[in-house]
C-alpha cells in the first residue's frame, strides 16, 4: 500500500515572492496581510483607513474621539470676557500695591478671606 502524503488545508492567501531588488538584495516572500488590520463588519467601528481620526491609547485600550456636534463644540474665544478678567486682575494688583486689597472699596469694611479666596478680584462685600 502506497503511503500518500497529505498537506494541511490552506489557511489563507499564499505569500507573494517579490524577487530581487535593483541593488541585488533579495526581498524574499511577503504576506500581504501581515500587520494589516482586518476590516470590520461593524459599521459603527472606528475607521482604519489612512486619514482617519487619530486613536488615543488609554489604560482601557485605544480610544477614538467622539464626534463633536455644533452644540457640543467649544465656545469661541471670548475676548471681551478675557479683557474684563484682565482688568479685574490689574485693579486687584493696584489695590494690593496701595494696601487697600483687603478692604471694600465703598464701605472700607474688611473683605472676608473666604470671599477673596473664592474671588481674588472681589472689590466689595455684596449684601
Amino acid at each position: 500500500m502506497a503511503k500518500s502524503s497529505s498537506s494541511p488545508p490552506p489557511t489563507g492567501p499564499e505569500p507573494l515572492d517579490v524577487g530581487d531588488r535593483d541593488d541585488g538584495a533579495t526581498l524574499g516572500r511577503v504576506n500581504p496581510h501581515d500587520g494589516a488590520p482586518a476590516p470590520s463588519a461593524d459599521p459603527a467601528a472606528a475607521p482604519t483607513s489612512p486619514g482617519a481620526e487619530p486613536v488615543a491609547e488609554t489604560a482601557d485600550g485605544p480610544q477614538t474621539p467622539a464626534p463633536v456636534g455644533p452644540d457640543e463644540a467649544p465656545d469661541p474665544l471670548d475676548l471681551e470676557r478675557i479683557g474684563r478678567d484682565l482688568d479685574g486682575v490689574e485693579a486687584a494688583l493696584r489695590r494690593l500695591d496701595d494696601g487697600t486689597y483687603w478692604s471694600d472699596e465703598v464701605t472700607g469694611e474688611a473683605l472676608p478671606d473666604e470671599l477673596l479666596a473664592a474671588d481674588p478680584v472681589a472689590r466689595r462685600v455684596e449684601g
